[in-house]
């Protein structure tokens, strides 16, 4: 008993720097502000070609927009989308930040020539957008935008 005890432990001891020494998993680190920043632009292009089922695709079930007129869910902000021509549009000032690992948040100014139901909407607009990571990938999840002054 007292041999089968002792080789028990000598197995242990051998076995324990294997397991010990497993390599982790490495931690997925965040897109760059690159990357977000060129989420946020693929949006804005799906929006200009009214690609509805692109820009659905780069959103969360759960989206929100929120504007001067109102707060606008995924399926309003599309409907819009069919009403708008989107004709020219760059950023400037952008900034991106990571609260959490799974959050970005972007910032910028929008320059646009646009029209929303015959209606001019041109000028430069004060904008954000929340991006999450969420089902595997990043989505947005928030736009935000206010005629500059």
């Amino acid at each position: 008993m007292k041999k089968t005890f002792i080789l028990c432990c000598m197995a242990v001891i051998a076995v324990a720097p294997i397991c010990l020494g497993q390599a982790k998993p490495a931690k997925k680190s965040a897109p760059s502000e690159s990357a977000i920043t060129d989420l946020e632009k693929s949006a804005w292009e799906a929006y200009k070609n009214k690609q509805a089922d692109a820009f659905k695709a780069l959103m969360s079930k759960d989206y929100c927009g929120v504007y001067a007129e109102g707060v606008k869910n995924l399926d309003a902000e599309l409907a819009d989308m069919a009403k708008t021509d989107l004709r020219d549009y760059s950023f400037s000032d952008i900034k991106v930040v990571f609260p959490h690992p799974k959050m970005a948040v972007l910032t910028y100014k929008a320059k646009v020539q646009a029209s929303l139901g015959g209606n001019d909407m041109s000028g430069t607009y004060n904008s954000g957008s929340v991006w999450i990571h969420q089902g595997g990938k990043w989505v947005g999840a928030l736009h935000t935008e206010s005629k500059a002054q």
